[in-house]
């Protein structure tokens, strides 16, 4: 286990520019492997999650060329894989994957580490199963991984989700394009729509309404795509901007369709100075007085992946912010409530849970926080989160298991010095 230790206070200035959408760059990957003709894309993440992802297709018999700088072409053919294919840390990577081959004619054998094997997979397990897949799930009650999928002839379905999740709608939506009839998925609340806008940029006929999505079976024929900046990475940088005194900071060409710019949401009800150009992408960040705000439950699932770092703005802020709704943060790669109130609590900020919500009082400003040790638990997320508190703050922040951010953000630590005049 590596650590890094991140002493401040310090200013976040400069020009950032993150990784490709690791949501976009998974499923560019596994559309463009079942396409009859090559897919260029440009900018593909550089995380292990994604890279998971590129060599689960590979296995499955897509070919994928190199051109350098994050730009492949994906020759698709899916013919089975000889063994089975370890996902990494990857959740999106495995669910959605057991989606794409649910109605191809072999068997796939899909596992991960030790955090995927805790991860629950009943979720996608049961749609796909009335869809007609065989999945054969492990441990207690066969809905854990390693998850075995016997492909079979599929039918489309109606299914509403128990709780709102991108990855399980996709996984569906995914295993509906060799389907027979339509199948339509129900949200309780609105997620990521990258699979339904990138399956209609292929040709698939898609009906979006509301929280309600109609994918009919067909061939895909994805166009050439140039993957934007995720969102979830820039969210470090413009909370260690809002937050640190004398900060300014611009983002580059970040994607910021729905539900990904949620915490911008959230930050501007709080009183961050955020801008967003929406010509470029670029988006903007300077030093801010924060308040609190509250974020419901029907809000959340729209900037869950950014709770870890808003939980560092809600640290600073004047006032109790609230989260609400918190259970799906119990089940990603740690516990991120428990990890949350131990790195806040750690700093000097007072968190309390209350049922299914998370309080957390602010000190007022970043100078207040203190210095600590936290283990990132194997979480690229509160790694990086960590990492901010520490440059915004007054003391110093060692941050055990950092090497957690190579799943999705290699370049972290070097973009952490860039902007901020850290040494590593």
């Amino acid at each position: 286990m590596s650590s890094i230790t991140v002493d401040g206070p310090r200013r976040f200035t400069g020009r950032v520019r993150v990784p490709g959408d690791k949501s976009i760059s998974h499923r560019a990957l596994m559309i463009a492997a079942l396409s009859r003709r090559p897919s260029t894309i440009r900018s593909l993440s550089d995380g292990e999650d994604v890279a998971h992802t590129r060599r689960a297709i590979e296995a499955l018999g897509a070919r994928v060329e190199d051109h350098g700088s994050g730009g492949v072409t994906v020759i698709g053919g899916l013919r089975g894989a000889r063994g089975p294919i370890y996902l990494g840390n990857s959740g999106t990577g495995i669910r959605l994957l057991a989606g794409l081959v649910a109605g191809c004619d072999f068997t796939t054998t899909l596992d991960g580490d030790a955090s995927i094997r805790r991860r629950p997979m009943d979720r996608i397990i049961h749609p796909l199963s009335a869809m007609g897949a065989q999945v054969q799930g492990s441990g207690a009650g066969g809905t854990r991984a390693p998850l075995t999928i016997e492909g079979r002839s599929l039918r489309g379905i109606e299914y509403t989700l128990p709780v709102a999740s991108a990855q399980v709608k996709s996984a569906v939506l995914l295993a509906a394009l060799g389907a027979a009839g339509p199948t339509t998925v129900h949200e309780p609340a609105p997620t990521r729509i990258h699979t339904e806008e990138m399956l209609a940029a292929a040709g698939v006929r898609v009906q979006r309404r509301d929280c309600t999505v109609t994918v009919w079976p067909g061939e895909v024929a994805p166009p050439d795509i140039d993957v934007p900046g995720d969102p979830s990475q820039a969210a470090f940088w413009l909370v260690g901007a809002c937050v640190a005194d004398g900060s300014d900071l611009t983002v580059e060409n970040v994607y910021a369709g729905q539900a990904r710019g949620g915490f911008i949401e959230v930050l501007h009800r709080m009183g961050a100075d955020i801008t967003v150009d929406p010509g470029s992408g670029d988006v903007r960040a300077r030093s801010s007085e924060l308040g609190a705000t509250r974020v419901t439950a029907d809000e959340l699932p729209g900037c869950i992946d950014e709770v870890p770092v808003l939980a560092v703005a809600a640290a600073v802020a004047d006032g109790v912010t609230t989260f609400e709704g918190i259970d799906e943060l119990r089940v990603k790669e740690s516990d991120r409530v428990a990890a949350i109130v131990e790195m806040l609590a750690g700093i000097g900020a007072e968190c309390r849970i209350d049922g299914r919500t998370l309080a957390i009082t602010g000190v007022g400003q970043a100078s207040e926080l203190g210095s600590a040790t936290v283990d990132s638990q194997g979480d690229h997320r509160m790694a990086m989160a960590a990492a901010i508190a520490g440059a915004a703050g007054s003391g110093a922040m060692t941050v055990e298991g950092f090497e957690s951010t190579a799943t999705s953000y290699p370049g972290f630590a070097n973009h952490l010095a860039q902007s901020t005049g850290w040494t590593p």
